[in-house]
């Protein structure tokens, strides 16, 4: 890697560099970067700098602390700040569009919010409560899954170079959002109350954590990177999408406030 600069490290994969360092990685989740858990792994240490969008004091603690595990009692040439974030400006502003599938994740987190309660009450010999896993999948499939996460992956991510690690983490987590819920259907159809239970508690883990992941992370990376012209023909394909879905939309939101009455 050369002397000892840690702008040398900054076109290394953060894999590669917690594989020769692990404490790089228990260092990262200080600062709520969780690279050591993440599967796809190939993004640059630059790059996560700029996506998590770490204001420049953080940014220089960070890689002072990694200079410190990667170049022991060494004094160590640091990169200038490559962040602009002011340490005050930790809440999130959205534009319309980003604003808008926020919106859409509350009502997903309210659905998974009042879950494990619908866990904990499920008969699989109740037919009453077989027809609400069911209407609860249901919902997972077609608001949360072919209204939602088809806005991002078909709009959202197409504006962006799809080989991004952040978005084939997105993605994945998409993947295995609908594989827990394939599996609970399966279980569903077998009455199998703990393969449901198992399946809704790993779906609900998985989205919930994804959610947290975009509103923090994802979408104000990507609103810094949109041009103005860019933000308004998402709005207007959001919209559409929208006009598509209103009958639909409003029926499963309203099935969530349901939901929440019964089990609240």
């Amino acid at each position: 890697m050369g002397g000892a600069h840690m702008e040398n490290y900054l076109r290394t994969p953060i894999k590669e560099i917690i594989g020769k360092y692990p404490p790089v990685g228990a260092l990262l989740e200080e600062f709520r970067i969780g690279c050591v858990p993440c599967s796809v792994g190939t993004c640059l240490l630059a790059d996560i700098v700029e996506i998590h969008n770490l204001s420049p004091e953080d940014e220089g603690t960070l890689m002072t602390g990694i200079a410190g595990i990667v170049f022991p009692g060494m004094v160590v040439a640091l990169p200038e700040p490559r962040s602009r974030r002011s340490e005050t400006t930790r809440k999130f502003s959205y534009s319309p569009p980003m604003k808008a599938l926020v919106e859409e994740h509350r009502h997903i987190k309210r659905f998974l919010a009042v879950l494990p309660a619908v866990i904990d009450r499920f008969d699989a010999r109740s037919e009453a409560d077989r027809a609400l896993v069911h209407d609860g999948l249901d919902f997972v499939r077609s608001y949360a899954d072919r209204f939602h996460h088809a806005k991002e992956e078909d709009i959202l991510f197409a504006c962006f170079d799809p080989g991004l690690d952040i978005l084939k983490a997105m993605r994945e987590d998409h993947e295995r959002g609908r594989a827990h819920v394939r599996a609970a259907g399966e279980a569903l159809v077998r009455c199998d109350g703990e393969g449901i239970a198992a399946n809704l508690h790993g779906y609900a883990g998985v989205l919930a954590e994804h959610i947290k992941k975009e509103d923090e992370i994802l979408y104000p990376w990507m609103d810094r990177n949109f041009s103005m012209r860019q933000v308004g023909e998402l709005f207007a394909r959001f919209r559409a999408v929208d006009e598509r879905f209103a009958e639909d939309r409003k029926k499963y939101e309203s099935f969530v406030g349901r939901l929440e009455d019964a089990y609240a």
